[in-house]
């Protein structure tokens, strides 16, 4: 049976997968796209064209971006383009919708650097013979809850991102689907902000939304023993914290206040919570799967993304 809808004639498949990842991740630059899309191509002449085409038929636009002395371009989907990967049908719609303003605005750098996360996961996918592809990451999904601290008030916890990565043991013949919630710092915010959003993964762990008992406006309610994350999620995502922005030094400075802030918030001395934190450039060179997380709570023993105590990780 045929698609519905179809998506913008006249395009090839590289343009038409590049266009879903805009679309998915909202701002990406061109060597991001490549290394996404095409890495197995040495040059990046034939996605640019792509790109050109997508641009051409007004479905994306750019803005300049300097980095190192020269300016690298960052694409993002226009109305035109997000309506036209939306009719399609293949992805969950976002509301978000990026202009010239947006994508240079304050925001930009944070946005590449979530790019660069989820892109490391995928490049060391390839590598190990995992699975982690362009569009297993999801920017900015909201989840809603409660907290006793802050009664009468719905709050909202939004990753920067929530990803899935297969995991595959070919001793074991074994798969494990992992799900994590990404933090990405760019050493912008103070750090007792950041430890603040421990407190909140910690109470969405521990958040069982209540249930209505009955029918009807005068019907009670009662606690159900189900926390609300189980209606989304097989098992609590692990909270992975990657800093950037900054020299090693600082960034292994900040790591350390964090887990000092972390150790002194009675909120999570006793949450199920497990988050562990690491740099932009570990992640990079080294894999999620090395020892490159340290815990933010308990012994400072770095583990990997599993984040499991090192008697069982060994």
């Amino acid at each position: 049976m045929p698609y519905p809808h179809t998506g913008p004639t006249g395009l090839g498949q590289i343009a038409q997968q590049a266009a879903q990842v805009l679309y998915q991740h909202r701002l990406i630059s061109t060597r991001q796209l490549h290394q996404l899309i095409t890495p197995h191509h040495t040059r990046t002449e034939y996605l640019r064209r792509q790109l050109h085409s997508l641009r051409k038929a007004g479905l994306a636009e750019t803005v300049g971006r300097r980095v190192t002395g020269q300016v690298e371009l960052l694409w993002w989907l226009t109305e035109k383009g997000a309506s036209a990967v939306e009719s399609v049908g293949l992805l969950p719609q976002r509301p978000y919708r990026m202009s010239p303003e947006a994508a240079l605005g304050p925001l930009q750098e944070h946005t590449i650097a979530t790019v660069d996360t989820g892109l490391a996961f995928v490049e060391w996918a390839r590598r190990l013979g995992h699975e982690c592809g362009p569009l297993d990451w999801s920017p900015e999904t909201a989840h809603y809850y409660r907290d006793d601290a802050r009664p009468g008030e719905e709050l909202s916890l939004v990753p920067d991102a929530v990803l899935n990565y297969v995991h595959t043991d070919t001793k074991a013949k074994q798969r494990t689907l992992l799900t994590f919630f990404i933090e990405v710092d760019r050493t912008q915010m103070t750090i007792a902000r950041l430890a603040q959003k421990l407190h909140a993964y910690a109470a969405y762990h521990d958040y069982t939304p209540p249930q209505p008992t009955g029918r009807g406006t005068k019907a009670g309610r009662r606690t159900t023993t189900t926390p609300a994350w189980r209606y989304r999620y097989p098992a609590f995502p692990r909270l992975l914290m990657i800093l950037t922005g900054a020299s090693d030094a600082r960034l292994a400075r900040r790591i350390g206040d964090l887990r000092s802030l972390a150790a002194s918030d009675p909120a999570l001395a006793h949450t199920g919570l497990r988050a562990g934190v690491t740099t932009l450039g570990q992640l990079e060179h080294r894999g999620p799967f090395a020892p490159i997380f340290i815990p933010v709570l308990g012994p400072a023993v770095p583990t990997d993304a599993w984040l499991r105590p090192v008697s069982l990780a060994a």
